[in-house]
């Protein structure tokens, strides 16, 4: 079947091999991570805790494969459940044996990843590079929980991934060289650009982007915005910004906006960062954006 991709030498990993992605997480991130290397040609390998996360990512990947026909500029000529067939869906981590990437994506919360991370250790083989698709939790702390350190390094992909051209990659204290340059070339293989920086709170793009959405929640909770709709234009129409404050937080999701913020607080200690009380009281109702169906504003159409 033609599914639009060729096995080229820029999807190889060394000595000429297709390299095995494992991707850890079933939820949002870890969906559009998993779409973007299967319809990439990488054998994928997923898992989840949940067999209801595991089934819910695999019709997402079906259907956004169909709405995300674009990747990369070329046309539509993927087969969803071609893509689909090239992903293990599974609750074993033991299934990531052979991989030679993994991409982790639990839940914003430090002590979740930190438990992890032991466990990927003693599966994954020694060459196995951990990336960390994380909005603020410090790369440098997890490596510590694993005895290679030179090979974890952060890969902040945004949402959604199939079709963002630029990954945030993140650089740890003892994060090699040559991962770096290991990290950037799959990337590359995916048709992917990356900008690397050191690791800090909330790294670059989450050090300022959790501040402007947090900031705007605040002037909707204080009664200057009249209305999510017109802060948002605001940036739409004023500034150029394909997208509003809100809405981009609607589209990252509440829960990982508040995580993130939280993260970075206790970090930095910085009163700035102090989360908005109406985003904490949104988690709290179960409107977490996009994923939900309501945010800051109602998505019916949400799976």
């Amino acid at each position: 079947m033609n599914t639009g991709y060729e096995y080229t030498r820029e999807t190889e990993g060394e000595a000429g091999m297709m390299q095995n992605i494992g991707v850890v997480g079933a939820g949002t991130m870890g969906t559009g991570v998993a779409h973007l290397f299967a319809a990439r040609g990488y054998p994928v390998v997923m898992v989840d805790s949940s067999e209801a996360a595991l089934a819910r990512s695999r019709e997402l990947i079906e259907r956004n494969v169909t709405l995300y026909p674009l990747v990369d500029g070329e046309q539509p000529r993927l087969d969803a459940r071609e893509v689909t067939r090239r992903i293990v869906f599974s609750t074993n981590l033991r299934e990531l044996k052979d991989s030679d990437f993994v991409v982790e994506n639990v839940t914003e919360k430090r002590e979740i990843k930190e438990a992890l991370y032991p466990q990927l250790d003693s599966v994954c083989p020694p060459h196995c590079v951990f990336g960390v698709n994380t909005s603020a939790i410090s790369i440098t702390r997890l490596a510590a929980r694993t005895a290679r350190a030179d090979r974890v390094i952060g890969t902040h992909f945004m949402n959604p991934a199939p079709l963002k051209p630029l990954v945030e990659v993140i650089r740890g204290t003892h994060t090699s060289p040559e991962t770096v340059d290991r990290t950037r070339a799959l990337l590359d293989g995916v048709g992917r650009d990356s900008i690397v920086v050191n690791d800090a709170a909330g790294f670059v793009t989450n050090r300022v982007m959790m501040l402007t959405v947090n900031e705007a929640m605040f002037l909707l909770h204080e009664g200057v915005a009249d209305s999510a709709a017109d802060v948002d234009r605001l940036f739409r129409d004023c500034f150029g910004h394909r997208m509003g404050p809100l809405e981009t937080a609607d589209l990252i999701g509440l829960d990982t906006v508040l995580l993130s913020l939280e993260v970075i607080y206790d970090s930095l200690r910085d009163s700035k960062y102090r989360p908005c009380p109406l985003l904490a009281r949104m988690v709290d109702a179960g409107w977490h954006g996009v994923k939900s169906g309501r945010g800051f504003y109602e998505y019916p159409d949400a799976v």
